[in-house]
């Protein structure tokens, strides 16, 4: 039995890094790579909500401690948000953080604050 209970929490320190960093990594080149607009909003809104979650926790870090399940429960809300299946950023995003900017801002605010697309020539290889 403790070996199993050994190889359980080692197998739980790496879904975290994995769900939360590697994963969303490697989507997220997937995303840029291709045509798609729908994946791009979804790794970009998952990286802003990661950013906010990575934030908030070390702001209430002297709380969370004395909150014994944290960790499980960060690491299910991430893999809501990182699964393809529920696309759980995009749905948060739209339904909360863009409302509430376009709400405040409107949307002539974002469209006159985006910056140019710089043009880069680039040769791809095509395989």
């Amino acid at each position: 039995m403790g070996k199993f209970l050994t190889a359980m929490t080692h197998l739980h320190t790496l879904a975290g890094p994995s769900v939360m960093l590697l994963y969303p990594l490697y989507a997220s080149v997937v995303a840029m790579e291709s045509k798609s607009k729908l994946d791009d909003q979804q790794w970009l809104a998952y990286w802003i909500l990661y950013s906010f979650l990575t934030l908030m926790e070390m702001v209430l870090q002297p709380a969370l401690e004395w909150i014994p399940i944290w960790y499980d429960v960060k690491l299910a809300m991430v893999a809501w948000l990182v699964l393809p299946q529920f696309r759980g950023a995009a749905f948060i995003y739209e339904k909360f953080v863009r409302e509430k900017l376009i709400n405040r801002y409107g949307a002539q605010y974002f469209r006159e604050k985006s910056p140019p697309l710089a043009k880069v020539n680039v040769k791809r290889s095509e395989d």
